[in-house]
């Protein structure tokens, strides 16, 4: 009798486990988005990055985003409290003419603790110069370029980067191509509430990161929520802090921000976005206050794609493009840049699931090297708006000549050479009199215009 209790309490104990685990797996669900039915190819390993700081006041996970008009905001993480929050900064190598002070901040989750994040907005600075800096007031010097005021202006543009082999075959490319300003369009890190592969990936992208600026917005491997806990977006909004403020947006999920002739809106997929929501009031604001004379090129930004002809992820962007899409047509936004999907799409001009020569052009390319591996499968047959889909790991480069042109080319991972597989020339749309002149009342008042 005494061993068969005993083995009913191990039973006991043994379920409880079994109940435990299987209740985290079911609250992490909506963060790990692997578990669909496409088959996709063996990743590369997930990288190992090296960890060399030799003293908790040296900076590390350095990056640049801009921060306004003629500004940046410079980022990097000590682990000494007491460092300032100081950029001395100058156009000549380890002469600092000038220096900024910002803030810093730390945060917590579960049982990590970061260290001191610091954020310091330089500026005015001039256009397309090289700067040098140093963080803290203490330590190496880096370098960064501003982007040029005028055309030509390059982008290079990936999402969903991860942190493995194929990770760093991508950011090697990027850096080959010699751009201006970086876009991502979610899913960095893939941390996946495991906090120090946050500091990983700092340290993985700070070569680049550090001397471009980088311009992100969330994705969902960036929401890392635990219910009652923990809120969404902690790290996210910690690490990676955008010009949401100096675009007027209440949050650092949406907002937007322009370089030359270029206006860029960066939106949140996974916040709201109904027509009572503040993202959709300050869409509405954003896009009506463009000036297309001043920018004549019109770009949007968010991880879940609405045009997917892949079957990972399909149908999961379609409440979002019920409401917003309407504010992308009457603005005539000319690109949309989406991830999430492990595979690279174009479309033609498209607009309510239809070709439409005043639609955007939706761009699908979250092929940057996430450890989930690619989403390999499309449907057949394929709808009449996708012109190239290829499941690839890559990146894009989007190169604005003009006012009116502006061209587009992805290249991708072959046997770690980057190969320009597919190419289009891009036509401006504010400077198509059929598109502008064809804009009715309707699409002026759904913007806010009289």
């Amino acid at each position: 009798m005494e061993i068969e209790m005993k083995m009913e309490r191990v039973t006991d104990t043994a379920r409880l486990l079994l109940m435990g685990r299987a209740w985290i797996l079911i609250m992490l669900a909506g963060s790990f988005a692997s578990a669909y039915a496409y088959t996709r190819p063996p990743p590369r390993d997930i990288l190992s990055i090296p960890f060399h700081r030799k003293h908790g006041s040296d900076p590390e996970q350095v990056h640049t985003s801009l921060a306004g008009d003629n500004k940046m905001r410079i980022t990097w993480i000590t682990y000494d409290a007491n460092v300032p929050s100081i950029v001395e900064y100058g156009t000549s190598p380890g002469v600092y003419t000038s220096s900024s002070l910002g803030e810093s901040d730390s945060y917590s989750y579960v049982l990590y603790d970061s260290g001191e994040i610091h954020h310091v907005v330089i500026g005015p600075l001039e256009a397309n110069k090289i700067y040098f800096y140093r963080c803290g007031g203490y330590g190496p010097e880096y370098s960064f370029k501003t982007p040029p005021a005028q055309f030509p202006v390059v982008f290079a543009i990936v999402g969903d980067l991860g942190q493995t082999g194929w990770t760093s075959t991508t950011l090697e490319h990027i850096k080959q191509c010699n751009y201006d300003v970086h876009i991502l369009p979610g899913d960095l890190s893939y941390a996946d509430y495991q906090q120090h592969l946050w500091d990983s990936f700092g340290r993985l992208v700070e070569p680049l990161a550090s001397t471009r600026p980088w311009m992100v917005t969330e994705g969902n491997h960036e929401k890392e929520l635990i219910p009652f806990f923990m809120p969404s977006f902690r790290a996210f909004n910690a690490r990676w802090r955008m010009p949401f403020r100096e675009s007027g947006s209440s949050s650092n999920l949406y907002y937007s921000f322009e370089v030359a002739g270029v206006h860029v809106v960066m939106l949140g997929s996974y916040t709201d976005y109904g027509e009572d929501s503040d993202q959709y009031q300050w869409l509405q604001t954003d896009l009506s206050n463009v000036n297309r004379r001043r920018t004549p090129w019109l770009i949007v930004v968010f991880h879940t794609p609405w045009y997917n002809s892949n079957t990972a992820h399909r149908g999961e962007g379609d409440d979002m493009m019920v409401t917003m899409e309407p504010l992308l047509y009457a603005a005539k936004v000319d690109i949309v840049f989406a991830g999430h999907v492990h595979a690279y799409e174009r479309s033609t001009r498209v607009y309510m699931r239809n070709v439409n020569p005043c639609g955007a052009v939706h761009i699908t390319i979250g092929d940057g090297g996430n450890h989930e591996g690619l989403a390999t499968r499309f449907i057949d047959p394929q709808p009449q708006w996708s012109v190239f889909r290829e499941a690839s790991f890559g990146h894009g480069e989007l190169r604005v000549a003009n006012a009116t042109h502006a061209h587009w080319s992805w290249h991708r991972n072959d046997d770690d050479e980057p190969v320009k597989s597919d190419e289009v020339w891009i036509n401006n749309l504010s400077q198509s009199r059929e598109c502008i002149e064809g804009s009715d009342y309707s699409g002026r008042k759904i913007l806010g215009a009289p």
